[in-house]
């Protein structure tokens, strides 16, 4: 439901009532990962999605219900054997969608109301909700903040409350949004009860090291992407705002020395494109020794090989020189900065989804895998746990 804050936090300022579907089980193939949501309002506007076409009709008639007769609902869509016309996922996956109604005037939906005002404005927060368990709780929600405070309830019950914000905490501090088994009584045992926990955390970061040509098409690739993008350079005729207007930040600073006091964490992104050893060198002797997602640098391969030299020298380890991804990006055939751009986002997607980079023809890799880049199987399937 978070994915689509922005408007949906509007609609609530408007005083809409609407209905939120929101994706919080896969299986198999399935096209959206958990999270992904679609909301109907009471005029019928229809916004996001759940599955990229294949029961968007189905869903958007149980919003509607939804907002009808007030209830929440769990639904299960896969593929029919029987009748490939029917309501399902074609593709053979399995999601499982959970329709909440959200109603201006209705009370119990404050949780959800700040979940979206925190997600619109980019702040960190985990929207927790009932997802299976006794009907009476189907639904219920509190919204869970980095301090551990929190916003609304599951129904009354102190002990589930509290465990789920010892849980939602944990998976807002790893940026994660998934499922969790519980009961009633917050405990591992009795009745079965499950949670759906959606993380809300600031766009990850991609730094580009360098303000060349090529800088500015992955610019536009990483923000395509979701990335809040800066570009650092130590030259400040070259990295100018006028000269790289879609970056969210451009900063003249030697990129070692900005490295080591910006603010990165497990999900940033760092690509070095000025193939200057007097700059590749310090930068890379920092980053290749930091807890990011991804170190990428542009080089031939003779710049490759002399830049892996001077680092070795500089006291870089075997270890750490595997963690670098050079030359950077995917053999595409790329020439253009547009193409070079691609191959790059294509390197980094594989390498934070799990992906292999071969072409899918003829292979048989799952298509769809989960959010940690295993191959998911049905909701509930030890696969998909």
């Amino acid at each position: 439901m978070l994915d689509i804050a922005d408007e949906l936090n509007g609609w609530v300022a408007q005083g809409r009532d609407f209905a939120v579907a929101t994706v919080v089980a896969v299986g198999g193939s399935a096209p959206r990962s958990p999270g992904a949501a679609l909301a109907v309002d009471s005029e019928g506007t229809v916004i996001g999605s759940v599955s990229g076409g294949c029961v968007e009709a189905a869903v958007y008639d149980l919003c509607t219900q939804s907002l009808q007769d007030g209830e929440t609902v769990l639904e299960r869509f896969g593929y029919s054997d029987e009748d490939a016309f029917a309501v399902g996922l074609t593709c053979g996956g399995v999601i499982e969608v959970l329709v909440t109604p959200l109603r201006a005037q209705a009370p119990g939906g404050e949780a959800f109301a700040a979940a979206l005002a925190s997600a619109a404005d980019g702040r960190a927060a985990a929207l927790a909700r009932v997802a299976r368990g006794p009907e009476r709780l189907l639904g219920r929600a509190l919204l869970v903040h980095p301090d551990g405070s929190y916003e609304g309830g599951l129904g009354g019950l102190p002990e589930l409350d509290r465990t789920a914000v010892a849980e939602a905490r944990a998976m807002l501090e790893a940026g994660r949004t998934g499922t969790v088994d519980t009961s009633e009584d917050g405990s591992r045992c009795g009745a079965p009860l499950t949670l759906f926990v959606e993380s809300s955390v600031p766009p990850p970061r991609m730094i580009v090291f360098g303000a060349v040509d090529f800088a500015a098409a992955l610019v536009r690739t990483g923000k395509f992407l979701g990335y809040h993008v800066t570009v650092c350079d130590a030259r400040p005729v070259f990295a100018t705002q006028a000269r790289f207007p879609e970056a969210d930040e451009v900063v003249v600073d030697w990129p070692h020395r900005y490295l080591q006091r910006t603010g990165t964490d497990a999900r940033t992104v760092l690509c070095v494109l000025t193939h200057d050893a007097k700059f590749d060198v310090p930068l890379l002797e920092a980053a290749l020794r930091m807890p990011v997602a991804f170190v990428g640098a542009m080089g031939s391969r003779r710049t490759h090989e002399d830049r892996n030299r001077k680092l070795r020298e500089a006291g870089v380890t075997e270890a750490e020189l595997a963690l670098l991804h050079s030359p950077i990006g995917l053999d595409l055939g790329a020439r253009t900065p547009e193409e070079t751009a691609l191959s790059i986002a294509a390197e980094i997607v594989a390498a934070r989804r799990g992906g292999t980079g071969a072409p899918l023809t003829g292979s048989r890799t799952p298509i769809h895998r989960a959010a940690d880049g295993r191959h998911t199987g049905p909701p509930g399937s030890p696969a998909a746990a």
